[in-house]
């Protein structure tokens, strides 16, 4: 049923929460995962010119360090691949499951970037909408202990 996954991580609760699904359902299709996390572009179009080169490179390496946290927890026997893509969230999850043919997505309703959509986040919600492959949402923690660290 399941040979690779894609699973888009942030870091956020809600995000972490989807990783640790799809390693489940990896582990039990015996399916290779592969991480994926996204650098907006746009977030460095939001801070002064002099800061934007450090600003880049925080968001790579949150990105880096969000990947690679995923492949450290994996299962033993589970093929992990860790991805940073540079680019609009959304499209960039699409394209690249559509890339790697993946057989379905993974990804938190919510993320960093907080409540911008009204019932899932606008990255989940774009994702959904536009993806031809199978999409998992995964909500993060009920109680709202989570949610101040997304926003």
């Amino acid at each position: 049923m399941f040979d690779l996954l894609v699973v888009a991580t942030d870091g956020s609760e809600s995000g972490e929460r989807a990783v640790a699904t799809a390693l489940d359902l990896a582990d039990r299709f015996d399916a290779a995962v592969h991480v994926l996390s996204v650098v907006d572009p746009s977030r460095v179009a939001e801070v002064p010119a002099e800061d934007a080169d450090a600003v880049q490179a925080a968001l790579h390496e949150r990105a880096s360090d969000a990947v690679d946290a995923v492949a450290e927890q994996a299962p033993d026997g589970i093929e992990v691949e860790t991805v940073v893509r540079e680019g609009h969230p959304a499209d960039a999850i699409v394209d690249y499951a559509e890339e790697a043919d993946a057989d379905s997505v993974a990804l938190g309703t919510r993320g960093r970037g907080g409540e911008g959509g009204f019932l899932l986040g606008s990255v989940a919600e774009a994702v959904v909408r536009t993806c031809e492959r199978p999409v998992l949402t995964v909500r993060g923690d009920r109680s709202g202990e989570g949610a101040a660290a997304e926003g």
